[in-house]
């Protein structure tokens, strides 16, 4: 289990289980920026896989319009859940399931990270 650091704003491993999680550090607000280089260590991390994804998003101040754009590339994730609790957490997952068509693979947001970590271990569907 590796850690790689995401321009000081958040974390990246490759958990026992199998799942990479991202962990942003609360009160950031997300650039497009911070977004391409979490993909990247996401890749990194991946290898040659693929694997579901936990974004722990707990307290994110904010995302810009340009990192929202970012969400519609694909990276190494086979799907993924968004966790949070806050209002600002509801309002960033929901426009981004909202934009469920053009993401790259099945996303849900959590508040429990126990019901995420199910969800993202379940077979995908067919």
């Amino acid at each position: 289990m590796d850690l790689f650091a995401v321009g000081g704003k958040g974390t990246i491993e490759l958990g026992a289980e199998g799942i990479i999680q991202l962990v942003w550090k609360p009160g950031i607000v997300l650039e497009a920026e911070d977004v391409y280089a979490a993909m990247a260590r996401v890749n990194e991390v991946a290898g040659k896989g693929e694997y579901p994804m936990l974004v722990d998003m707990e307290g994110t101040r904010a995302v810009t319009r340009r990192a929202k754009s970012v969400f519609t590339i694909p990276c190494a994730a086979s799907r993924i859940a968004l966790l949070g609790s806050s209002p600002v957490d509801r309002v960033i997952a929901n426009y981004t399931i909202g934009r469920q068509r053009r993401l790259p693979c099945p996303t849900r947001f959590f508040t429990s990270r126990t019901e995420a970590t199910s969800w993202l271990l379940k077979s995908p569907d067919p």
